[in-house]
C-alpha cells in the first residue's frame, strides 16, 4: 500500500503538540488521531522489541520517540467519543525503557501500568462511561532526585503538555479533561494548568513535589484542585522552598495550599497511589468521571474498594 503524508494535525499530535505550525491551525478532528495510530505503530515496528510487540498487540500511541530517554503517549479508550479524558503525567526517572516495567522493574511505577489501573477503575465506577486515559510521557523527565531539584525540566514538559491539552480541547470541545500528575509530574501538570484550556476542569496531584504556584487558586479560576499524600511518602521531607532554579515551593498536599484532600487508605509510600485497591485510585477515577469524591466513597466507587478488600 502506498504511504500518504499525514495531515498537519496528525503531525502535531505525533510531535507531542509542541511545535508551532505556520498560519492558522486547522480544527482537530477525530481523523487526526486515527491517522496517528498507524504512523506510531510503524515507528514501533521499526524500533524492534519490545516496541514492535506493543504495536503487534494493537496498543495505540499518539506519540512514540525512541531517541534518548524516549517519549510516548499511549491512549486507553476511544478519543473519538470520549467525554471524560484523563492525562496522567509521570515524574522523576520516567523513561520509554521503563514505560511498561517501571523504574527499577517495579511495575507500580510504570506509566502504562498506572494508566491501565486508572482506566479500569473508571470503567468499574461507570461501565458505560465514555472515558479515555492518556499515559503521557511527552517530556524528558529528570533522571534523579538531584536533577529534579530545579524546575527547568518541568517548564519544558509543561510547554509540551499544554500543546497536547489544546489539541484535546479542539478535538473534543465538550469533553472534560482531568490532569493527574505524580511526584515531579505534579509540577509539570501545575505549570501546564495555569494556561490550559477551560476543558481542563480538574488537576490532581499524587505525592506532588510542587505545582508551580503556592495556592490552588493560582491554577485557574473555577478549576478544582486535588491532592493525595500518603503518611509514609518520602516527599513529605522535601523542604517547601523556592529559590531561583532550586526548589518548588509549597507542596499541593500542604493544607495552606488549599487543594481538596483525596483519601489515601491503602496507598503505600511514594508509588502506591494508583495501585488497585487503594482509596486514592478509586477517588481519582471518581473525580475524572464526576468532578467529586463522596466521603466516604459510596456506590460504584466504593465497590472498587470493597472488591479489593479495602475498608471504607
Amino acid at each position: 500500500m502506498r504511504w500518504s503524508p499525514p495531515t498537519r494535525t496528525a503531525l502535531a499530535v505525533l510531535l507531542g503538540a509542541g511545535l508551532v505550525l505556520p498560519g492558522r491551525p486547522e480544527p482537530v478532528a477525530a481523523a487526526a488521531y486515527v491517522d496517528a495510530y498507524p504512523l506510531t505503530a510503524a515507528a514501533m515496528r521499526a524500533a524492534g522489541p519490545p516496541y514492535a510487540d506493543w504495536a503487534a498487540r494493537g496498543r495505540r500511541f499518539l506519540l512514540f520517540d525512541p531517541h534518548g530517554d524516549g517519549r510516548a503517549v499511549e491512549v486507553l479508550g476511544d478519543l473519538a467519543t470520549a467525554d471524560r479524558i484523563v492525562v496522567l503525567v509521570p515524574g522523576v526517572g520516567a523513561t520509554l525503557r521503563d514505560f511498561d516495567r517501571g523504574l527499577g522493574g517495579v511495575a507500580r511505577r510504570a506509566p502504562a501500568v498506572q494508566a491501565r489501573a486508572l482506566y479500569q477503575a473508571a470503567r468499574t465506577v461507570d461501565p458505560g462511561a465514555r472515558v479515555a486515559v492518556l499515559a503521557w510521557l511527552g517530556y524528558d523527565a529528570p533522571d534523579g532526585v538531584l536533577a529534579a531539584a530545579g524546575p527547568a525540566d518541568a517548564h519544558r514538559g509543561a510547554a509540551a503538555l499544554r500543546g497536547t491539552l489544546r489539541l484535546l480541547a479542539g478535538h473534543r470541545p465538550s469533553a472534560r479533561v482531568t490532569l493527574v500528575g505524580h511526584s515531579y509530574g505534579a509540577l509539570v501538570a501545575g505549570l501546564a494548568a495555569v494556561d490550559a484550556p477551560a476543558q481542563v476542569t480538574d488537576v490532581v496531584t499524587l505525592g506532588g513535589v510542587g505545582a508551580g504556584v503556592d495556592r490552588a487558586a493560582g491554577l485557574g479560576a473555577g478549576r478544582r484542585v486535588w491532592a493525595a499524600e500518603a503518611p509514609d511518602d518520602w516527599i513529605r521531607r522535601v523542604p517547601p522552598v523556592r529559590l531561583p532554579g532550586l526548589g518548588h515551593g509549597r507542596r499541593p498536599a500542604d493544607p495552606d495550599f488549599g487543594a481538596r484532600a483525596l483519601p489515601v487508605t491503602g496507598a503505600r509510600g511514594h508509588d502506591g497511589y494508583l495501585v488497585p485497591g487503594s482509596a486514592t485510585l478509586a477517588a481519582v477515577a471518581s473525580v475524572a468521571l464526576t468532578g467529586a469524591v463522596a466521603t466516604p466513597l459510596t456506590g460504584a466507587a466504593g465497590a472498587v474498594l470493597a472488591a479489593a478488600g479495602v475498608a471504607r
